[in-house]
């Protein structure tokens, strides 16, 4: 299928992409404002939304729609075979990060982004959770959520 914009109608749209999404300037916002330090989108495998690596923590924070939520996710209606193709292609790379981050014992934690717009206070306060749990056990087990 032929592209139907010119080369630099395209080049303009794609440096218009942002490589951070509102919802993980919101949780991480939060994350630091109660005292949390970490970085954003590091060069690690999968690029994580939030890590900490001396405690071996990642964290993703996962679109409904460009990561197949079971509950909110959809394919277009036009086009249909590119996006059947292009979504599934991202499940599968979700799931060999994963594989990746448990096979090197991280902490992994994927986060809808459904759960952020239910309750970010919730979410929030389960990252905490989740990274203080790294922090005591980070000689122990791999976990994930």
């Amino acid at each position: 299928m032929t592209d139907v914009m010119t080369k630099d109608q395209r080049r303009k749209n794609m440096q218009a992409i942002k490589s951070i999404s509102k919802l993980e300037g919101i949780v991480s916002r939060e994350l630091w404002k109660r005292g949390l330090r970490y970085r954003r989108n590091t060069k690690l495998f999968g690029k994580p939304d939030i890590s900490i690596t001396k405690y071996k923590v990642v964290i993703f924070i996962d679109s409904c729609f460009w990561h197949c939520c079971p509950i909110h996710g959809n394919t277009p209606k036009n086009n249909s075979e590119f996006w059947k193709n292009k979504l599934g292609r991202n499940v599968e790379r979700d799931k060999e990060v994963n594989l990746y981050y448990l096979e090197k014992d991280w902490h992994l934690k994927r986060v809808w982004e459904h759960e952020i717009k239910q309750d970010l206070d919730e979410v929030v306060n389960d990252i905490i959770q989740f990274i203080s749990e790294a922090k005591k056990s980070s000689s122990g087990k791999p976990t994930t959520t």
